[in-house]
């Protein structure tokens, strides 16, 4: 641990089901950490019950392991991280702590939806990508392909992959060298994480053995053999060492993409050296509890070396907290240690203010940049206790949730004593109400899924006027729809209020605002954005902060059902104010700003969006027109459908709402023989002629009036 150009800091990641948790199994047993007969079915990083159970990663596992390579030792910090898009917030997570990803795809299969998903989260992050090609055998076993064929089909994947790390690294200035994988390199691997064998170009020169020996033998059934000449554990662990940088050639290039402190500091100089000696930087990645120890702190170590009873400082909270033991993770057991020096993933106890993202450190500093996830929560179910006594402990248990994931969102209302959970899908949701009934004992109900909304301005309004109750203080506004790559680029978190004005400005005008407006940028929220249009009135100022909390009241809650607006840009154009301070206090200023905003949001037209998912179906071409049935009776639309290999491929988007129960109707339709996929794919307008109805059925549900304003006459 105290040698970092020895250690390896890798993650493990791939689109759901194409082996990830098996790979990690062999490379345990190769490391000597779990029997080798077990290797493969004991899956011994999926360590809760309800993992086992559904046989899918939930949570993302750690584990650290040796290696000898070329007569050194190695450390390699492993993280094994879920597949399936609901958890998609581990994945982006882990990839804050590791330098590497290992990217596994399925040689049937080839590179998938989540493929590409984790890819882009690792070259955010600056990870460096390599590929195994796991399942090969069954291209012999299953497709009877010969070498030629095989050859063919693995190139294929190969080409695919490097296209995705080509597309997305062309706009990374910070990356010099070529990241795509090639085969001569030594950066791609083949081979069956469930049968133990693996071969490299570089294994392959040292043990001699080339496909047509591995086509043989896995026809003659003598996968043993295979396994005792090319170990897989041997091939994949001598890549990890070969081709990931070490924490001391990673981190230089790494810190300025993920803190924007200032790069003179000593913290900084520290953090580019991995310097043990330096002052200690601490990333939190995930906080887990243990019923013994408590809350676990798990995350990177950038600097400095953590050791039992520091006082550290959590960024955005007050004062420090005591560290009361370190250690390491191995799989589902912690294992205590001295300390832990820079470029190292630990596990830590005693940081009870820290969050996944927070950032720990032995002095004040910039914290790091939060943690963007790709997708945000499109699906809410109601949660309640059973007996009203468990109320109080179901709230701590919300509480301590959302700070365990925070791809989870919760809404406590304390009047009605229902309380809302917001996750990425079905599965997400019934993982988290499940655990909170198994490992906390309360018993909960919980309501039918409902499915969030946005609202969102189509045109450019007149400018309109909102007065304060007293009548004595007016604002004049105007609304118009923001460019989708403005949306985005807010989304992903390109530009905050947070940032230098400078740094803003110029995050803004490469998204495509033109310049005059990003200069007069008063406040950004959510994927909103606010601008001062007035020149020199009185007492505006020390309004303003009145003013801008009436916006985002505003922008929270819209006009038509009371849904979060999306991308509008808001100009501020005048405003009358009373001299007095009295006369424009909250309760003037907040109503007049907010009936003014929606008032020129209705202007605007504005709509409401729905979460739309992508959905891929592949099925055998018999049973494909039950299968294509089923997306375009959700109100789907079917994009694109081709053969791959014996099945059919059907490609469409759906809306979240109507794939509510799609995985039973599916199986039904098809019976069982159909496997799909969907990925959440943002939101879209809704179709006008169903506008006002679901607009009613969601103001009932909140308890609003059930008539819309008067100037809503445009569905």
């Amino acid at each position: 641990m105290d040698k970092p150009e020895n250690i390896r800091n890798i993650a493990i990641a791939a689109h759901v089901d194409h082996g990830k948790t098996t790979l990690t199994d062999n490379l345990l047993a190769g490391a000597g950490m779990i029997a080798e007969e077990s290797a493969g079915e004991q899956l011994a990083m999926d360590t809760e019950e309800d993992e086992q159970e559904r046989g899918i990663t939930i949570d993302a596992a750690n584990v650290s392991m040796t290696h000898e390579y070329e007569g050194t030792n190695h450390l390699i910090n492993l993280i094994d991280t879920p597949g399936h898009v609901d958890f998609g917030g581990d994945v982006t997570r882990a990839m804050r702590a590791v330098d590497g990803a290992m990217v596994v795809v399925d040689a049937v299969e080839g590179a998938m939806p989540q493929t590409e998903t984790v890819l882009r989260q690792a070259l955010r992050e600056g990870v460096k990508p390599t590929l195994f090609i796991n399942k090969v055998d069954r291209l012999i076993s299953e497709l009877q392909e010969g070498p030629e064929e095989m050859q063919q089909r693995l190139m294929g994947v190969i080409r695919d992959v490097n296209d995705l790390i080509r597309g997305m690294t062309e706009e990374m200035d910070d990356i010099d060298e070529d990241w795509t994988v090639s085969v001569e390199e030594g950066t791609v691997a083949f081979g069956s994480a469930l049968y133990l064998w693996g071969v490299s170009m570089p294994s392959m020169q040292r043990t001699g053995i080339d496909f047509g020996d591995i086509i043989e033998l896995e026809r003659a059934d003598k996968r043993q053999e295979l396994h005792e000449r090319s170990p897989l554990s041997d091939v994949v662990l001598d890549m990890v060492c070969e081709h990931f940088p070490n924490p001391v050639d990673a981190q230089p290039r790494r810190i300025p993409r993920i803190w924007r402190g200032d790069a003179d500091s000593e913290v900084a100089e520290s953090m580019q050296l991995v310097d043990e000696e330096g002052e200690v930087v601490f990333m939190v990645t995930d906080i887990s509890m243990d019923p013994h120890a408590g809350e676990i702190a798990t995350g990177r170590v950038f600097s400095g070396t953590l050791e039992k009873g520091q006082e550290l400082y959590v960024s955005g909270t007050v004062g420090t907290n005591r560290l009361q033991s370190v250690g390491i993770f191995m799989g589902g057991e912690r294992e205590e240690v001295d300390r832990v020096p820079a470029g190292n993933v630990a596990a830590v106890t005693g940081l009870n203010d820290a969050i996944a993202g927070s950032t720990v450190s032995s002095v004040e500093m910039t914290p790091f940049e939060s943690i963007e996830h790709i997708s945000e929560p499109v699906i809410t179910k109601s949660v309640e206790a059973r007996n009203m006594d468990d109320l109080p402990k179901l709230i701590e248990t919300l509480q301590q949730v959302s700070k365990e994931d925070p791809t989870i969102d919760i809404e406590i209302n304390e009047d009605t004593g229902e309380h809302l959970i917001s996750g990425q899908g079905e599965l997400h949701l019934e993982v988290v109400t499940q655990r909170i009934e198994r490992n906390q004992g309360i018993p909960v109900t919980t309501g039918e899924p409902i499915v969030v909304f946005r609202e969102a301005p189509q045109t450019e309004s007149r400018e309109l006027e909102g007065i304060s109750p007293n009548r004595h203080n007016r604002f004049y506004m105007t609304v118009e729809p923001l460019d989708e790559d403005i949306v985005a680029a807010l989304k992903k978190g390109e530009a905050t209020m947070d940032m230098p004005e400078l740094e803003r400005r110029e995050a803004l005008q490469d998204a495509g605002l033109d310049k005059d407006t990003s200069q007069e940028v008063e406040h950004i929220y959510g994927t909103n954005i606010v601008v001062d249009d007035t020149k020199g009135i009185q007492h505006l100022n020390e309004t303003m902060e009145l003013v801008l909390e009436g916006f985002e009241e505003a922008l929270s809650e819209g006009p038509l059902a009371g849904e979060p607006v999306e991308g509008a840009l808001v100009r501020l154009k005048d405003a009358r104010l009373h001299e007095d301070a009295i006369h424009r206090g909250p309760a003037q200023v907040i109503p007049a700003v907010r009936n003014a905003l929606h008032n020129a949001l209705i202007d605007a037209e504005i709509r409401l969006l729905e979460p739309i998912q992508e959905v891929r179906i592949d099925v055998p071409s018999e049973h494909m027109g039950p299968a294509s049935g089923e997306i375009q009776g959700r109100r789907g639309r079917i994009d694109d459908m081709y053969q791959e290999g014996d099945l059919q491929v059907v490609e469409g988007v759906a809306p979240v709402e109507e794939m509510i129960g799609f995985s039973s109707d599916i199986r039904s339709a098809t019976e069982g023989r159909a496997s799909w996929n969907t990925e959440n794919a943002g939101f879209q307008v809704m179709a006008d002629n169903l506008q006002r109805e679901k607009i009613m059925e969601i103001r009932e549900r909140k308890g609003m009036k059930l008539e819309l304003p008067d100037a809503v006459d445009y569905f």
